[in-house]
């Protein structure tokens, strides 16, 4: 395909990107010309998948193991993506975790693990990556969020208390990086239809009885990882420069409903 697209000459960070909506993510900013750095903790085989994918459409990959919840590893990896790449543009903090338990079964544990996970890592990430766009001249920088952080769903509290936190530490971004021309936002993606479902044993009764299927919902179908990156796109492009510390909804309208 062409070498050009709007985002040629571009390198996108997107942590958590070897599946589900962050391996959409990373195809759709490659398809637009960025070069990606692909991020992973546990399972390689995926990422590479994804890094084939990208070089399938003549853009270059990078993959990098990194739990970003281990500062150490987020400097690691931004490091390798210097050297890569000289520098960095977009970075999408995707890779998320969490223990789904009932209020009452939740440990301090989980809690930790889920909130460093979620949204420690965020602050932290945006930390080490601003220094690498500056040298760019600027960027963007995306968290993905979702409607447990205001809406309660089955087992999700510890999750949604960290995407609380989450969008709380965009806007603090948003206002404090802007002075380096880094533009921050979050996308809350309704229920997508990803194999993150299957840690959700309660969910397909709570989907059923919110009334969550297709034919109910107002845009008639459920959100895919591609709807969200189409979004995530949009927000790292020029014509979103002046959308600052918002958190964007795409649930195909299902909060609206009475």
């Amino acid at each position: 395909m062409p070498n050009g697209g709007r985002f040629a000459g571009k390198t996108a960070l997107i942590t958590g990107s070897g599946r589900g909506i962050g391996r959409a993510i990373a195809l759709r900013l490659a398809s637009e010309g960025a070069n990606i750095v692909v991020n992973f903790f546990r399972n390689r085989e995926p990422a590479e998948v994804t890094a084939s994918a990208i070089r399938e459409l003549g853009r270059e990959a990078l993959v990098v193991k990194a739990n970003v919840a281990e500062e150490g590893d987020l400097v690691r990896m931004m490091r390798q993506t210097e050297t890569k790449f000289g520098g960095l543009d977009i970075l999408v903090n995707n890779a998320a975790s969490g223990f789904n338990r009932p209020v009452m079964e939740q440990k301090i544990k989980g809690w930790d693990w889920t909130m460093n996970i979620n949204a420690r890592a965020a602050l932290f990430s945006a930390q080490h990556a601003a220094p690498l766009m500056q040298k760019r001249g600027g960027g963007t920088i995306i968290n993905m969020t979702s409607i447990g952080s205001e809406h309660v769903l089955p087992d999700y509290v510890v999750v949604g208390a960290s995407k609380a936190a989450l969008e709380a530490v965009t806007r603090y971004l948003a206002v404090e990086l802007a002075p380096m021309d880094i533009v921050v936002n979050a996308v809350s993606a309704g229920v997508v239809a990803t194999e993150a479902l299957e840690h959700f044993p309660q969910m397909s009764q709570w989907m059923e009885q919110g009334g969550l299927l297709e034919s109910k919902l107002p845009a008639k179908r459920m959100i895919t990882p591609e709807d969200v990156a189409g979004v995530v796109a949009f927000l790292c492009s020029p014509d979103a420069s002046m959308i600052r510390g918002q958190v964007l909804l795409v649930d195909g309208g299902f909060l609206l409903r009475p």
